[in-house]
């Protein structure tokens, strides 16, 4: 079963009154098309995706996975339309011909959670359509077109979002089919409704945090810092310099005679920096998480278990509001690769740079580390609970 996804990325975005495509607009530190994204490939559901953009977002894509990448799971690209319908069309037509079940999902919608994305695929594979919904809350009044006003029943309502999966090639024909008609919809949804009658609703206990940053307010209340429950968390990490082994900081190699040894890549910063975080959040450590006895994490790259701390960190409804990283090594000098160890941090840390620093000393000969035996590290973070999560 070959399952691919498209993520709608093309509008503008105009409500949201961000001078810019709000899907490269930061979401606490991380864009949402970024956001989104990750939780495709995290999902481990996907075979590939393809992002549809404007012709004037190309640019900013490449600098986003540059900058937030390189998000593997892309395999291409499809121009944006006129409307969001023929906007998906493109898309479709960029996916292989052996496409089995596709999921649509809007790049707006960046707290996707797996769980949402298992629910939705699993319904298309079993009925040709999974759609995530939500019950209505409030009550829906219905204005006729004389205006008499009727109130609905909200028990039989349903709010439906994205992701919508769908067999592929059902989908593709009722694009191909619209278009031809000129038949106007709000979602694929609607359209797989017209043509083929009903169409699969699910619903899972976290739907309701699966929401649209649709106005600048949406945005605002997800990077507003909530100072009410504040953590800090401190680590260390030390290993041996040894012949044979690359020397990894902070997720950049360094160029170097020899490397740290140890079960994983052994980069001490980052370890020093994942026990901080665990720290915070009285989360153990990292032996604890990453057993050094485990054949699964032999040479595994550091950047990789920070970003299964950060998920850890994320469901605990936190965020990093700062990190300090401190380096201590005689040999070799880091002036020249600050600038990259400081960037693939906060990229790890889902931060603006200007919330990570990352420092390197000597210790002026003494020591393990003035003797060029090994090299240790330091780091303290500050953790608040993200808003609106308690």
């Amino acid at each position: 079963m070959k399952c691919w996804a498209i993520i709608v990325a093309a509008g503008r975005g105009t409500r949201a009154g961000l001078g810019m495509n709000k899907v490269f607009y930061p979401v606490d530190g991380r864009s949402a098309l970024g956001r989104c994204l990750d939780a495709i490939e995290r999902s481990g559901r996907f075979d590939g995706a393809v992002v549809v953009l404007s012709a004037e977002d190309e640019a900013c894509f490449a600098a986003l996975r540059d900058r937030e990448g390189p998000f593997d799971i892309v395999k291409g690209t499809a121009p944006g339309g006129e409307t969001r319908r023929d906007s998906v069309r493109n898309g479709l037509l960029r996916l292989p011909e052996d496409t089995d079940i596709v999921a649509i999902h809007d790049a707006a919608r960046p707290f996707v959670s797996a769980k949402i994305i298992d629910a939705t695929l699993e319904s298309a594979c079993s009925c040709g359509s999974g759609v995530i919904s939500t019950p209505v809350v409030d009550t829906i009044k219905q204005i006729g077109d004389d205006g008499h006003v009727t109130t609905l029943d909200r028990n039989a309502l349903r709010a439906v979002q994205t992701p919508q999966c769908f067999d592929y090639r059902s989908i593709l024909k009722a694009h191909i089919r619209a278009r031809d008609e000129g038949l106007t919809v709000t979602d694929d949804a609607m359209l797989y409704e017209h043509y083929y009658g009903n169409i699969g609703l699910v619903t899972t206990d976290d739907a309701a945090e699966n929401i649209k940053l649709t106005t600048k307010a949406d945005f605002d209340a997800h990077n507003r810092m909530e100072m009410t429950d504040v953590r800090v968390g401190y680590g260390y990490d030390a290993h041996r310099l040894v012949q044979g082994r690359r020397l990894v900081l902070c997720g950049v190699e360094i160029a170097h005679d020899r490397g740290l040894d140890g079960h994983s890549d052994a980069d001490v910063a980052v370890h020093a920096l994942m026990d901080a975080l665990l720290g915070a959040l009285a989360l153990g450590d990292i032996g604890r998480h990453f057993p050094d006895n485990d054949p699964q994490y032999k040479d595994a790259d550091s950047m990789k278990l920070l970003a299964s701390v950060m998920g850890l960190i994320s469901r605990k409804g936190y965020a990093v509001g700062n990190a300090d990283v401190t380096i201590v090594a005689q040999k070799p000098k880091l002036a020249g690769y600050m600038a990259r160890m400081r960037r693939r941090l906060a990229e790890g840390l889902e931060v603006d740079e200007d919330r990570v620093n990352v420092k390197a000393t000597t210790t002026e000969r003494m020591g393990f580390e003035g003797e060029e035996l090994g090299i240790s590290a330091q780091a303290t973070v500050l953790l608040y609970r993200k808003a609106g999560i308690k």
